[in-house]
């Protein structure tokens, strides 16, 4: 598998990436022998890249994804986790998370954006995964907080990067136009933007991707089957769309951008996965996987040619905008 390096680091990321949400319990439960078979597969498929988040099942995701990695050499792999939350003693636990994990909430999340909150997640974070350190750092979901993150967090991280502790710093949001900011007047590397630039979404045009590109930094394209709805053949009513129930006339958009795909040899979910190539600032998808079923799956897929005549089509026919870029960006060797 081509790797690409995040721009101004000396980080690169496999082009397809883990992502470790599924494995902290995200909806259902995950077996732990699962959860370790889906890294496991991860490796053998050629992916270096790992994503996970104190948030992602409580520590759950970071726990058991330093679990399975511990014992791989350190030099060959990317792991990447979020600050922003700390996770503290819960004073009234109910029994389950309230977030959309399926995990005890003996713990609680806490927002926090400071300084100090920052470096005691870092060491949280090493401490669950048990690694000797972690390559990329986000700060996660900080749409309500964002002078403390500038003023405060980013800084923070800043440090650490000069430092050597870190390689690379950024954010992750399910939006983009803050991200955009971070990019613009921040000392972030990357930006983690999820469901923003799908086949469905190409909203970060107007502002993150311009944002990387002019000042020489990379994009991690997360959510790219927008929650689901572009994850199958032939996507149906009751799909998810942006964690929601799909509106009737995006069920009727992703089945007509799967019958173009058909007509061009290839399918949706390939198609969602090879889209945010067309722009030159991304340098990885990453991907929720479960299992080694899906880990497969989406390998296949990642691996699968999808013509570029297809994003012209979907052009001419309105499908996707006119201002999406021709053609697949080239990786690093």
């Amino acid at each position: 598998m081509h790797h690409r390096k995040i721009r101004g680091t000396a980080v690169t990321v496999s082009e397809l990436g883990f992502g470790g949400s599924v494995i902290g319990n995200l909806y259902r439960v995950t077996p732990a022998e699962e959860a370790a078979a889906a890294v496991d597969a991860a490796w053998d498929a050629g992916i270096r890249y790992f994503d996970t988040a104190p948030h992602y099942g409580l520590g759950l995701s970071e726990r058991r994804l330093g679990a399975a990695l511990r014992g791989r050499p350190r030099g060959e792999y990317t792991v990447s986790s979020k600050v922003g939350r700390l996770l503290v003693p819960s004073e009234q636990p109910r029994g389950v998370d309230s977030e959309g994990f399926a995990v005890r909430d003996d713990l609680r999340r806490r927002w926090d954006f400071s300084r100090d909150g920052v470096l005691r997640s870092l060491d949280d974070t090493l401490e669950r995964t048990g690694l000797d350190r972690i390559d990329v750092v986000y700060l996660h979901d900080p749409d309500d907080h964002w002078r403390q993150a500038a003023d405060e967090a980013m800084p923070a991280l800043a440090e650490l990067r000069d430092q050597g502790v870190v390689g690379a710093i950024g954010a992750g949001m399910n939006q983009s136009a803050m991200l955009a900011r971070f990019l613009r007047e921040t000392a972030a590397d990357v930006v983690m933007p999820a469901g923003r630039y799908t086949l469905l979404d190409q909203s970060a045009l107007d502002d993150v991707l311009p944002a990387a590109q002019e000042h020489g930094k990379s994009v991690v394209a997360a959510g790219v089957f927008n929650s689901g709805l572009l994850s199958e053949d032939r996507p149906a009513e009751g799909m998810k769309y942006d964690y929601r129930d799909a509106p009737s006339g995006l069920v009727a958009r992703a089945r007509a951008l799967a019958e173009v795909c058909e007509a061009h040899g290839t399918t949706l979910p390939a198609a969602a996965i090879a889209f945010p190539w067309t722009h030159p600032a991304v340098v990885n998808v990453t991907l929720g996987m479960r299992d080694p079923g899906e880990v497969a799956r989406n390998a296949r897929l990642h691996r699968d040619a999808v013509p570029d005549a297809l994003w012209d089509d979907l052009r001419d026919r309105g499908l996707i905008r006119a201002d999406v870029p021709s053609g697949r960006s080239t990786p690093c060797p």
